[in-house]
C-alpha cells in the first residue's frame, strides 16, 4: 500500500509515461514531465529548506509552506514540489482580499511562500517580510544545484535498488501516510479563517473510495470547475495520480458563459465532473436549456455535485438533456476530507425534490449525536457526526477549535476514538438514506464553499458607520442577506466588504433598518427579518 501521494504519481508514470496528467487553456502535462518537474522544484526546495532538518537528514517536523499562484497546471505542480521537498502545502488564492491573505499567513506563523514574479506583488503590497520562493528562481536554481534528470534519476535509482525496486520519488519516500499533505483554509466564525490540515491517508481513502463511486478509470477526462485552493479541487489533482485520468482545468470565466462552457466540455471531451451546485444551476438559470438540443455534451457520463442543495427542477433539466449520465449527490465537510456521504439519484428528479444525502463513503463513519451525547433513534433528528481514518488532523495553530470540534466518541467509553461534530442535522430514514436538515449554528453552504454568516456580521461591524447587523441566507435562491442599522449606504457596505471578504462572501441584498426587530429577550428576531427577505 502507498504511503503518501507521490507514490501514486510514480507507479502512474511508470504504466502510462506519455499520457497528459493535467493540462490547462495554455498547457498540457505528462505523467512523465510531471514526475520530472516535480522532483525537480522538489529539490531546489529542499535544498532552500532544509534547515528543518535533524541531523540524520529526516525532517523533524512537517512544516507548511504557503503556495500563491494561479489557475494554472505550475500550481498544481507547485503543491506536488512542496511535498516531494518534504513539507506540506497551504494553497492561498492571490484575488483573496488583502486582510483575508494576511490572516491565513498570520495563522501559518512564518512559513515560506511560494509564488510566481505575477503574483509576487500582492506579497510586496501586503508587506510580507517572510521567505518568498519564485518559481522562476527555483528552476534556475535547480540547475545551479545540480538538480538536473540525470542526477534525480541516479539518486532515485540507488534508492530503488535499496528499496528492492521502483523508481521512487525519493524525498517524499521517508514520509508516514499520517504526515500532513494540505492546509486548506475555511471561513471561521471570529472573522480568522480555519486551516484544516488533511493527512496522505486521510486524501488516499477519499479519493479511493471516491473513484469506486464514480467509476473513474484511466480514460476519464475530469472537467475542474473548483478553485485550486478550494477543498473540491483535490479530486481533480489527485484522481489522476491514482487512476491515469487526466484532469482539464476549466477557465473559470466560461462557467458564466454557458455556450463557451458546453463548446469547451465537448471539444475537450471531458467525461467526468466534480462541480459545486452553484456551476450547475448558472447555466440553467442564463438559458442553456431553453432551446431544445441547445446541450451538446456528447462525452459527458459521470456527473458529481456537492456543496449546498441542488433544486430538483435545475437537477431535471441536467437529466433530460443527459439522459445517459450517472448523477451523484455529495456531502460533507473539509475537516472530513471533501465529503463522507454520497447519493446516486436513481430516478428523475422533482420539481420541488429535496434529495437525501446518501450513505458513508467506504472508511467513513457517519452517524447522529443528540444534545445529549446519545445515539439518536431512526427517523428522528440528531447532529451529523463523522469517525474514521478521513478524519483531519485539526487545525492549524488552533488548539481551542480544535479540541472544541473535534472530540472523543461518546458512545464509546472503552477506547479513545475521534469524531467531528458537523454542525449539521440530519434524519436517517427507514431506508438508511441520510437526510440534511440544516445547520446547528451559523454555518451554510453557499456556491459550493462554507461560510460562517458570523464571519459576515464581524466584518460589517468593524466598519465605521455600521451600527447592529445580522446576515441570514436564502438556500433556494442561494442569496445571503445583510440587515444593518448605521450611516452607511447599502452601497458603502457592500464597497467595504469587499475589501475584506472574498466575493462569494459579499452579500447580494443588504437593506438598511433604523432598527433590527428584537425579541423580549433583547436578542435579535431573526424570524422577523425572514420575513422582509420574501
Amino acid at each position: 500500500m502507498q504511503s503518501n501521494v507521490l507514490e501514486w504519481l510514480d507507479r502512474t508514470a511508470d504504466r502510462q509515461a506519455e499520457k497528459i496528467c493535467y493540462r490547462d487553456d495554455r498547457e498540457s502535462i505528462t505523467f512523465a514531465e510531471a514526475r520530472q518537474e516535480v522532483r525537480r522544484m522538489g529539490e531546489a526546495l529542499a535544498e532552500r529548506l532544509e534547515s528543518g532538518s535533524g541531523g540524520d537528514g529526516s525532517a523533524l517536523e512537517v512544516s507548511p509552506v504557503a503556495v500563491m499562484l494561479g489557475r494554472s497546471v505550475r500550481t498544481i505542480l507547485g503543491y506536488l514540489a512542496v511535498v516531494y521537498a518534504g513539507h506540506c502545502y497551504a494553497p492561498v488564492d492571490a484575488a483573496l482580499p488583502a486582510e483575508r491573505i494576511r490572516s491565513m499567513l498570520d495563522t501559518l506563523r512564518g512559513a515560506p511562500v511560494l509564488t510566481d514574479r505575477e503574483h509576487a506583488g500582492v506579497l510586496r503590497q501586503l508587506g510580507f517580510t517572510g521567505t518568498v520562493l519564485l518559481m522562476e528562481e527555483l528552476a534556475a536554481g535547480c540547475e545551479k544545484a545540480g538538480c538536473k534528470e540525470a542526477n534525480i534519476k541516479e539518486a532515485n535509482s540507488k534508492e530503488a535498488e535499496a528499496a528492492g525496486g521502483g523508481t521512487g520519488l525519493s524525498l517524499a519516500r521517508g514520509r508516514s501516510a499520517s504526515d500532513p499533505l494540505y492546509i486548506i483554509f475555511t471561513s471561521g466564525s471570529t472573522g480568522r479563517p480555519k486551516g484544516v490540515i488533511t493527512a496522505h491517508a486521510s486524501l488516499m481513502n477519499y479519493i479511493e473510495a471516491y473513484r469506486e463511486v464514480m467509476n473513474i478509470g484511466a480514460d476519464d477526462i475530469l472537467g475542474n470547475q473548483s478553485p485550486l485552493d478550494y477543498i473540491a479541487a483535490i479530486r481533480d489533482i489527485y484522481l489522476p495520480l491514482l487512476t491515469g485520468c487526466s484532469s482539464y482545468l476549466i477557465p473559470r470565466e466560461y462557467f458564466m458563459e454557458p455556450e463557451r462552457l458546453f463548446d469547451c466540455l465537448e471539444k475537450n471531451r471531458v467525461t467526468a465532473v466534480g462541480w459545486s451546485v452553484s456551476a450547475f444551476t448558472v447555466p440553467a438559470a442564463l438559458g442553456a436549456f431553453a432551446e431544445p438540443g441547445g446541450l451538446r455534451l456528447s462525452a459527458l457520463r459521470k456527473i458529481c455535485f456537492s456543496g449546498s442543495v441542488m433544486p430538483g427542477r435545475v437537477l431535471r433539466l441536467w437529466q433530460t438533456a443527459l439522459p445517459w449520465a450517472r448523477f451523484v449527490n455529495q456531502y460533507g465537510p473539509t475537516e472530513a476530507t471533501a465529503s463522507c456521504t454520497y447519493y446516486p439519484v436513481d430516478h428523475p428528479a422533482g420539481e420541488d425534490e429535496t434529495l437525501p444525502i446518501g450513505v458513508p463513503y467506504r472508511n467513513y463513519r457517519v452517524f447522529l449525536l443528540g444534545e445529549d451525547g446519545r445515539a439518536v433513534p431512526q427517523g428522528e433528528e440528531g447532529e451529523i457526526c463523522v469517525g474514521g481514518p478521513v478524519l483531519a488532523l485539526g487545525y492549524y495553530n488552533d488548539p481551542d477549535r480544535t479540541a472544541r470540534d473535534f472530540i472523543q466518541n461518546p458512545l464509546n467509553r472503552s477506547f479513545f476514538e475521534r469524531i467531528y461534530r458537523t454542525g449539521d442535522y440530519g434524519v436517517f430514514r427507514a431506508d438508511g438514506m441520510l437526510e440534511f436538515h440544516g445547520r446547528r449554528d451559523r454555518q451554510i453552504k453557499h456556491m459550493g464553499h462554507r461560510v460562517e454568516l458570523d464571519e459576515i456580521e464581524t466584518a460589517a461591524m468593524k466598519r465605521d458607520g455600521v451600527g447592529e447587523c445580522a446576515a441570514l441566507y436564502q438556500p433556494d435562491k442561494e442569496i445571503i442577506y445583510l440587515f444593518y442599522t448605521g450611516s452607511l449606504s447599502p452601497r458603502e457596505v457592500i464597497l467595504g466588504l469587499r475589501e475584506s471578504l472574498p466575493g462569494f462572501m459579499v452579500p447580494r441584498r443588504v437593506k438598511q433598518l433604523g432598527a433590527l426587530p428584537k425579541l423580549p429577550n433583547g436578542k435579535t428576531d431573526m424570524a422577523a427579518l425572514r420575513e422582509r427577505m420574501r
